[in-house]
């Protein structure tokens, strides 16, 4: 239980901390609203578990074995999140009004994942730091996707309805 706690704060921390999901959702709830951005919200409060559970289950090896492809999804990754903020920055009000732009959705969000560096980071870290070779890793990796699972919504939720705040402002 102890254990379950320490991956619950992790994860909670983790979780909580600026990023680009996080700085992406306040973004959306800023410009379309946060009904309009709740897609995005489940994307990424669902894509990043699933992609712990595949990274736990060794998707990683793949990127041990085949360092290139590591170094790639680095390199994409980059680049998309140069793209997003060229997007964010030069995006104006009036264009969003007019109904020339809209949120990003589930699907979007939750690939976002795969090319998020905070998010590699942070799911190969949980499962070298809450793991061990001594016990069941299927269950230790489902355990460390719960935790993050449970506080995912109230702190990704928790930048989307500042945004609102912000909004307001």
């Amino acid at each position: 239980m102890d254990l379950f706690l320490a991956t619950l704060l992790f994860a909670l921390s983790a979780s909580i901390t600026p990023g680009p999901n996080n700085v992406m959702l306040m973004s959306s709830g800023m410009n379309y609203g946060v009904r309009a951005s709740l897609g995005h919200l489940c994307g990424v409060c669902l894509g990043f578990p699933v992609m712990l559970v595949l990274v736990g289950f060794g998707f990683g090896f793949i990127f041990e074995r085949f360092s290139h492809l590591h170094q790639l999804v680095k390199l994409l990754g980059t680049l998309y999140l140069l793209w997003l903020a060229w997007r964010i920055a030069s995006q104006t009000p009036k264009a969003i009004k007019a109904g020339h732009a809209k949120p990003l959705g589930f699907w979007q969000g939750a690939a976002f994942q795969w090319i998020n560096g905070k998010a590699w980071v942070v799911a190969s870290s949980a499962i070298a730091a809450f793991t061990s070779s001594e016990g069941a890793i299927g269950w230790q990796v489902l355990a460390i996707t719960l935790a993050f699972f449970l506080v995912s919504f109230p702190c990704a939720g928790f930048w989307l309805l500042g945004a609102r705040a912000l909004a307001g402002c």
